[in-house]
């Protein structure tokens, strides 16, 4: 049955602007999802006449936001002309603020990274409003990246470590950022004073959103486990973010997995990310003066060291990785019991050291998970790095316009020509 409106449905002109509307989304997300479609293809499948598709697709261009594309073939008759997402000009702009650096990340409609940047910073020594300045600053720069290019950003998303309550953009707690109760989504509307929407939200559920893959069936049930200095993650059901009744769905790093173990930064003991987070890495892997310890290093670099080392064979650096895969594995089986996931994503730190991590979290996944064969779920390694939270910011603050595409100007150039 198809999703596609029509003037039936109702009467009067507010009706046909919202019914234009949803059409026109649904050809953009038709786009996005399945990647390119000729006019009748599009008709075909959302069950409209050709000259319906023609004129939504036709709008969406003069919209900037699709273009014509390659020559569509295999089809029965003469082959079409394909219509691609375009959108160069409408970027979302996704935004971190971790313990060790403040990021930001511009795609364009299409997916593609038009600006990137990452400033490395100790936030925890830092005043609030100092970090807050910091990610302002390269707020500001990428916007005016964008504004040199001819694009311009349609909404930010900042994701942060720790428990939002999204329903009052708030960071509840920060534990391992030291904060507590920071009204963050107001105090950087206030700085930026932006002509677009800012959301705050936590930096794991935007990772889980970029591994959610449009259009791939195996991500649509997937758990993502995003490690750096603390744990984190989100849930993605049906292909959708469940966030829970306040947003705070995802806060894996806090389950208790070692009541006897070490004191965690929220205050409690043997919590999951004690175990399986970054300082439970290091800490296994090396000494106190051990350069790979040093904040002023690059993460990058210093996980790349570790990665060498295990490489070459050293006992202590192979024993580490395996205690930490083992405790990795042992939270991710309580979550495969109660969510049934079809994959594992493993995300930030825990991707770049993954090869060496996977064989141990494979096998605690398997002789704890009550299904058979651990029910299927597989075990992946992300391919995002720590751009991951970023990614899934700069998704998410375009969905705004998949959702209403009249949220972007018609252009004043003439539309491409007509394609079958």
């Amino acid at each position: 049955m198809s999703d596609f409106l029509d003037a039936s449905d109702g009467p009067g002109a507010a009706h046909l602007m919202t019914l234009r509307r949803s059409n026109l989304a649904l050809v953009l997300r038709r786009l996005r999802d399945h990647g390119p479609r000729s006019r009748a293809r599009l008709a075909t499948e959302l069950g409209v006449t050709r000259s319906a598709a023609s004129s939504l697709v036709s709008e969406l261009t003069e919209r900037g936001l699709v273009r014509t594309g390659v020559v569509e073939r295999g089809g029965l008759g003469r082959p079409g002309t394909a219509v691609e997402l375009d959108g160069h000009t409408v970027c979302g702009i996704g935004a971190e603020i971790n313990v060790n650096h403040v990021a930001t990340m511009a795609l364009d409609l299409a997916g593609r990274v038009v600006v990137e940047h990452r400033i490395p910073l100790d936030a925890p020594r830092l005043e609030v409003a100092e970090v807050i300045d910091r990610l302002v600053e390269l707020v500001r720069s990428t916007t005016a990246e964008l504004a040199s290019r001819g694009a311009s950003p349609v909404g930010l998303t900042v994701g942060v470590a720790g428990l939002v309550d999204s329903t009052r953009d708030v960071l509840t707690l920060g534990p391992n950022l030291q904060w507590r109760d920071v009204p963050l989504g107001a105090m950087i509307r206030e700085r930026l004073q932006p002509a677009y929407p800012v959301v705050l939200d936590n930096e794991g559920n935007l990772a889980a959103t970029a591994e959610a893959v449009p259009g791939d069936a195996r991500r649509q049930d997937i758990l993502v486990i995003f490690g750096e200095v603390g744990l984190g993650g989100g849930i993605v059901a049906g292909g959708r973010l469940l966030r829970g009744q306040h947003g705070y769905a995802g806060e894996f790093g806090h389950m208790i997995v070692d009541p006897q173990g070490r004191r965690c930064g929220c205050g409690r003991i043997g919590c999951w990310e004690t175990v399986a987070g970054l300082r439970a890495l290091l800490d296994a892997a090396t000494d106190a003066d051990d350069p790979v310890r040093d904040p002023a290093l690059g993460l990058e670099a210093r996980l790349a060291e570790l990665n060498r080392r295990a490489d070459l064979g050293d006992t202590r650096t192979l024993a580490a990785l395996e205690l930490v895969g083992g405790w990795i594995g042992v939270g991710a089986a309580i979550l495969t019991n109660a969510l049934d996931p079809a994959a594992i994503v493993l995300s930030g730190y825990l991707a770049e050291v993954g090869r060496h991590l996977r064989a141990a979290v494979e096998a605690q996944l398997e002789a704890g998970v009550l299904a058979p064969r651990a029910g299927g779920t597989r075990v992946e390694l992300s391919t995002l790095g720590f751009t991951a939270a970023v990614r899934g910011g700069a998704t998410l603050a375009l969905e705004s316009v998949f959702a209403d595409p009249t949220r972007v100007e018609r252009q004043l150039v003439a539309p491409q020509g007509e394609a079958r």
